[in-house]
């Protein structure tokens, strides 16, 4: 695929994005699966362009004049994000091919206001709400602490499975694959990775062959914190994808019981090939009176329920529980933006963080 065609078929998936209620990974993935045509290279570029896209959704679509359909959305990420003169960005838009239309008077009108004419919240790259709690936590420092903030693309963590390798060992296999991983400050079972270029992760031999996980450092702490031990029962009860279930799973070390449960049986399909890659063994499906509708893992050690409540015979013995966080880099971009606003006052949390930094 061209350049142009790359960005025609962002526009187009953005488009279906914001037309429909799938996550963006789904209607990506699914594109990729209706036009075979395109190679992982273009897979990957398309991808990166609507995830850029997204992450600056808002001041994108103030600097395209309200518009917030796929084209317009995309040309402002030419012009704002990637940094590319009209002249650039017209030459990507001649409608030959497979490539978007040209620009029309009022596109290139927008893309050439001056960084002088822009909100503060937009040159800052904010969404416009959290501006008045950063001017208060930060005073006349909110636009550089945002720029800091929400300028770099968030890092990439991941999860040695101590199950499968060591910690050193993954190290030196990620260099050897041309990698530059560090080690994470709070967790001493995390690699964090640069996000430029953007590393493809599922393609590596560790992560098909199940010694490593992406999870963000802050959910491994989260499991750490959780203090399971082997023998334990520990209940995930807002497992998702699994993530903290299978960093659960690693401190239950094959002795005790782990239950995952969320309220979407879709979410808890999608765990059951990962403990299958950590060497879990494969899924069995549980009819019985013990949990209902339940994908029980490999030695027995995890369990996932659908049915928002746990059966009694998984509620005795219940020693722990696991809160819900984010796992990947872009959640945590989203924790990090609602603290630095302060918005983490809801509900008490503030005083259960401090609590969790008293433990660490």
């Amino acid at each position: 695929m061209t350049p142009a065609a790359r960005l025609a078929a962002a526009a187009s998936i953005l488009d279906s994005i914001a037309q429909g209620r799938h996550p963006a990974e789904v209607v990506i993935k699914a594109w990729g699966q209706q036009n075979r045509y395109a190679g992982s290279k273009d897979r990957r570029a398309i991808a990166d362009r609507v995830y850029k896209v997204l992450r600056a959704r808002g001041r994108l679509s103030w600097i395209m004049g309200g518009r917030e359909d796929g084209r317009a959305l995309v040309i402002g990420s030419l012009g704002v994000l990637d940094g590319l003169s009209l002249e650039e960005i017209e030459a990507l838009h001649t409608g030959e091919g497979y490539g978007p239309g040209p620009l029309s008077k009022h596109e290139r009108g927008r893309l050439a206001i001056k960084d002088s004419e822009l909100p503060g919240w937009v040159e800052a790259g904010l969404p416009e709400f959290v501006v008045e709690d950063l001017k208060q936590t930060f005073g006349d420092q909110w636009a550089a602490e945002a720029r800091a903030l929400m300028a770099p693309r968030a890092p990439i963590d991941l999860r040695i499975n101590t199950g499968r390798a060591r910690l050193e060992a993954v190290e030196g296999e990620l260099r050897a694959a041309g990698l530059s991983p560090e080690r994470t400050p709070w967790s001493p079972v995390g690699l964090r990775l640069t996000a430029e270029p953007p590393p493809n992760i599922q393609t590596l031999d560790a992560f098909r062959e199940g010694r490593i996980e992406i999870q963000d450092e802050g959910s491994q702490v989260v499991c750490a914190l959780a203090g399971a031990r082997p023998g334990m029962t520990v209940v995930d009860y807002c497992a998702g994808g699994g993530g903290k279930t299978l960093g659960l799973a690693a401190a239950l070390q094959g002795e005790g019981r782990l239950i995952a449960s969320d309220a979407v049986q879709k979410r808890l399909n999608n765990i059951q090939p990962r403990p299958e890659r950590r060497g879990a063994g494969g899924p069995e499906r549980s009819g019985g009176s013990g949990v209902r509708r339940c994908a029980l893992f490999g030695v027995g050690d995890v369990a996932a329920s659908s049915r928002g409540r746990l059966a009694p015979q998984a509620r005795r013995g219940g020693a722990t529980a696991c809160p819900a966080g984010p796992d990947s880099g872009s959640g945590r971009k989203a924790g990090e933006t609602r603290r630095a606003a302060g918005l983490c006052d809801l509900f008490g949390a503030d005083a259960r963080e401090r609590g969790q930094r008293r433990c660490l």
